[in-house]
């Protein structure tokens, strides 16, 4: 009985959110652009693609991606209305390799071009977790020889991330014209680590209908023919290790792969590695589906705003670090951002995790409290 309930429940929930994905469409969007200044800082000639409307726009190219390889090529064709050159790099066994380009001259070169992690904005991004700013001079000198640089010499390298791993970068110039704006191009970053999971559960709730045998009164008369295969979608899941009936299966062989099983390679191996210690490690392994279910959005969400956050008050956030006064440099930002997240998960399953305030701490604090200053309730 229990396990027919459970596959009823199952069916029922994969239905629910395929009529709910336009929905949850409209909620990432408004959760990225969520307390956005009027305008975003751009660079000279770019102020009218920073718009709020330009970028909702530049959302909607990425959100209309079904698989990650079109949501990633939608990343990088929308970029250029922030930035001169882009380039994608995927991330897999702690090595960056190039996958796709736009600007660079020939983009075909980019593909499976070697970029150093060892040093520079690209492992500091990396180990980080966050966009990093840095000068052409820093940056990879093999990837400088064959690329160039920009005219003013400013990159950016920012993370993409999915299930709190860095799963790709992407790099940014202002060519020769100096067109790089930081703050959009981050934010459609952050739009597009949204999008790649809302998809991998749309996969994840079809390949589990499908999986789901049709009921019948009585057995199946025995058959000759040996069953179908099924078939397994060249979509990678990047929330593997949390599905309900995760299966492994090996992907298979094309002759030019997506970038899906790399893009997400880390989470993957994260998942076959701790699957037998789930129930030990998972914080929420003791909670209903639905309680971790909103407890994980509650921090996701929770990760955005004070995201946000650092993006437009950088200058403030360092000052902040140093005297040790970063809640009054930031009081105004950080008590809207609370505000906003208690709104929407004070009265749930997810608020007794805190969620907001911790991330204050581990994120602008880098979990140094006494960096807050006296006025900062704990």
């Amino acid at each position: 009985m229990a396990k027919g309930l459970q596959e009823i429940v199952e069916r029922a929930v994969a239905q629910v959110l395929e009529r709910q994905l336009p929905k949850l469409q409209s909620e990432i969007v408004e959760s990225v652009l969520a307390d956005l200044p009027a305008q975003a800082p751009a660079a000279e000639g770019a102020v009218a693609a920073s718009l709020p409307g330009g970028l909702v726009q530049a959302i909607a190219g990425i959100h209309a991606g079904s698989s990650q390889k079109e949501i990633l090529k939608a990343l990088l064709d929308v970029g250029t209305a922030y930035a001169s050159r882009v380039s994608l790099f995927v991330i897999k066994g702690g090595t960056a390799s190039g996958w796709q380009a736009r600007g660079l001259g020939d983009d075909s070169l980019i593909k499976d071009f070697p970029l150093d992690m060892t040093t520079g904005p690209a492992l500091h991004a990396y180990q980080n977790r966050m966009a990093t700013p840095a000068n052409i001079a820093e940056m990879d000198r093999r990837f400088v020889t064959q690329f160039g640089g920009p005219s003013n010499e400013q990159i950016l390298i920012l993370p993409l991330v999915l299930k709190d791993k860095v799963a790709a970068l992407l790099y940014a110039d202002g060519g020769a014209d100096n067109l790089l704006d930081a703050g959009s191009l981050e934010v459609l970053v952050m739009a597009t680590s949204a999008w790649l999971e809302v998809a991998s559960l749309r996969k994840q709730a079809q390949q589990k209908e499908m999986a789901e045998p049709m009921p019948s009164i009585a057995p199946p008369p025995p058959s000759p023919v040996a069953p179908p295969v099924q078939t397994v979608s060249s979509y990678a899941d990047p929330f593997a290790s949390h599905s309900p009936k995760h299966i492994a299966r090996a992907p298979e062989p094309e002759p030019e792969p997506e970038p899906a099983a790399e893009v997400v390679e880390v989470a993957s191996s994260a998942a076959s590695a701790s699957a037998a210690a789930a129930p030990a490690t998972d914080p929420f392994a003791g909670l209903s589906p639905e309680d971790a279910d909103t407890h994980r959005k509650a921090q996701r969400f929770a990760r955005l705003l004070v995201d946000e956050i650092k993006l437009y008050n950088q200058a403030k956030v360092n000052e902040g670090r140093r005297n040790k006064d970063l809640y009054d440099r930031l009081k105004e930002d950080i008590d809207k951002s609370r505000a906003t997240f208690q709104k929407r998960y004070g009265s749930t399953a997810a608020a007794s995790g805190d969620y907001f305030q911790r991330e204050v701490v581990r994120s602008l604090a880098e979990d140094d409290l006494s960096v807050m200053g006296a006025n900062f309730k704990k």
